[in-house]
């Protein structure tokens, strides 16, 4: 029985750890180092050009999604839809802000010296069907720029694949998978900014 155990939380271990380097974090432009000595932020989410899964226009995603549901009941796409939507403002912002802030003890704030603005350019909203399952991820692009003048870019830079799943596989909402993967975001970005 301890055997096993041990086996089972060294493989936890490893799939957190596996997690944990998926994704990578460069900065292509500027320094982010400002931040260190700051208590507050504000920050923006943005969803330009975004591609989905296979498809190089989220609206195209939306629409193929949306034909799908409403085939196997009435109505049920245009739910989705609205949820689809709503998920960013409900769920995957307010994920990616809590542990941003755990993170780096900064507080959100709307007057604050910096602004950073996360655009998600990719979201791979993976699947669980009980026996198959393809977890989610996301991609983007953010930007710190000064409050005062928001011309005044101070860092760009990317994060890849972000990854988005529940530890005991009980994910089969495309929500709760998306919303781990701005989890994981926030989470990672703060721990480079630290």
């Amino acid at each position: 029985m301890k055997a096993l155990r041990m086996v089972m939380c060294m493989a936890g271990a490893l799939l957190l750890a596996a997690g944990a380097n998926a994704q990578r974090i460069r900065v292509t432009d500027g320094s982010l180092d400002v931040l260190k000595n700051e208590k507050e932020i504000s920050l923006e989410f943005t969803y330009n050009n975004m591609k989905v899964g296979k498809f190089d226009k989220e609206a195209d995603y939306v629409s193929s999604r949306v034909k799908d549901l409403n085939k196997k009941e009435a109505g049920k796409g245009d739910t989705w839809a609205k949820a689809w939507v709503d998920d960013r403002k409900e769920r995957f912002e307010p994920k990616f802000e809590e542990l941003f802030t755990q993170v780096t003890d900064m507080k959100i704030a709307n007057k604050s010296k910096y602004i950073l603005i996360f655009n998600t350019s990719f979201t791979e909203p993976g699947f669980n069907v009980g026996v198959m399952r393809k977890n989610a991820y996301i991609s983007g692009e953010f930007t710190l720029v000064e409050s005062a003048d928001r011309n005044k870019v101070v860092a760009k830079g990317t994060l890849e694949k972000a990854p988005g799943r529940t530890f005991w596989d009980n994910d089969f909402d495309t929500g709760v998978r998306i919303s781990e993967a701005y989890e994981m975001a926030g989470k990672a970005l703060a721990r480079y900014i630290r």
